[in-house]
């Protein structure tokens, strides 16, 4: 059984970032659903779908988090044991800042799963951090969804489908586009500020393209500075992933920033993404802000 035939994805993450309805974005892609799962149950439910490519399902999502009780303590032994299977697993790990997860039990004005008479909200909340954290120090792929809606979760596991779908154990690389006026990614592993680059915002005639035409992409990179920062930056870039890769790093979220996330930023975000692919990375690419302008 491998993850291409047929993929088992694991999501988990914090209470009330959106672990449950990721899950349902999987369902509609056709994926056999199963949330609440005891995670000593996993192994056995992953090896009954064992050579299951054939079936009417796309592949299986377990969804996991503290409301089982053994999470923390059994993850390491259960996921031993799913490999020991041969099978490949991709995690998905979801979070949003403390206090909009706080801001989100308010509104919905339900109990946290580790909120009683002794533990208030927010002391839930930062210790299911600690809880979680060697998931997420497992995970193949982090959502933080702070700022996003349930349409912008949808839309964002949709694209970042067939980076999930990239061999386990090799490094992952998630480039992304982003307006500094609407705020950086907050997954960003490494972030570049191109608003030194020519802005074709301020060419009238270009204002209402984006940088994935090819009439901004010579504006901004066809001559310098764009030409050498470009050239210098992929190179840097392909210096940089095979380290962080010896390292045993599993993901790394680039980050290219512009002031409206528009033109410059998308531009240079294309340009690596095809790079990166040609030199035979699983690479992901997400606009994040290519429509707020």
């Amino acid at each position: 059984m491998t993850e291409r035939a047929f993929p088992v994805i694991i999501l988990t993450g914090f209470s009330g970032s959106g672990k449950s309805s990721g899950l349902k974005v999987f369902e509609d892609l056709g994926f056999f659903c199963v949330d609440g799962l005891p995670v000593s149950l996993a192994p056995i439910l992953i090896k009954l779908f064992e050579g299951q490519a054939d079936t009417r399902y796309r592949g299986l999502a377990l969804g996991m988090d503290v409301r089982q009780a053994d999470l923390d303590r059994e993850w390491g032994q259960a996921l031993g044991q799913i490999k020991s299977q041969g099978v490949g697993i991709q995690i998905v790990f979801f979070e949003a800042d403390t206090q909009e997860i706080i801001r989100r039990y308010a509104t919905t004005r339900r109990p946290h799963p580790l909120e009683n008479q002794d533990l208030g909200l927010e002391a839930a909340v930062l210790l299911e951090r600690e809880r979680m954290s060697p998931l997420r120090k497992a995970a193949d792929l982090i959502i933080n969804t702070t700022n996003f809606s349930i349409h912008d979760l949808r839309r964002a596991l949709q694209e970042k489908w067939s980076f999930l779908e990239g061999k386990s154990g090799h490094l992952k690389v998630h480039v992304m586009s982003f307006g500094f006026k609407y705020g950086p990614p907050a997954e960003a592993d490494l972030i570049f500020d191109l608003r030194f680059l020519p802005n074709p915002y301020f060419v009238e005639a270009m204002r209402p393209l984006s940088g994935k035409d090819p009439e901004i992409v010579r504006y901004v990179l066809g001559e310098d500075p764009g030409r050498t920062f470009l050239a210098k930056l992929e190179d840097f870039l392909l210096y940089l992933l095979p380290l962080y890769t010896r390292e045993g790093r599993y993901r790394l979220a680039l980050a290219m920033g512009c002031t409206g996330g528009r033109h410059r930023s998308v531009a240079v975000a294309e340009a690596v993404f095809d790079r990166l692919t040609k030199a035979g990375y699983t690479v992901s690419i997400e606009h994040r802000h290519i429509d707020k302008g």
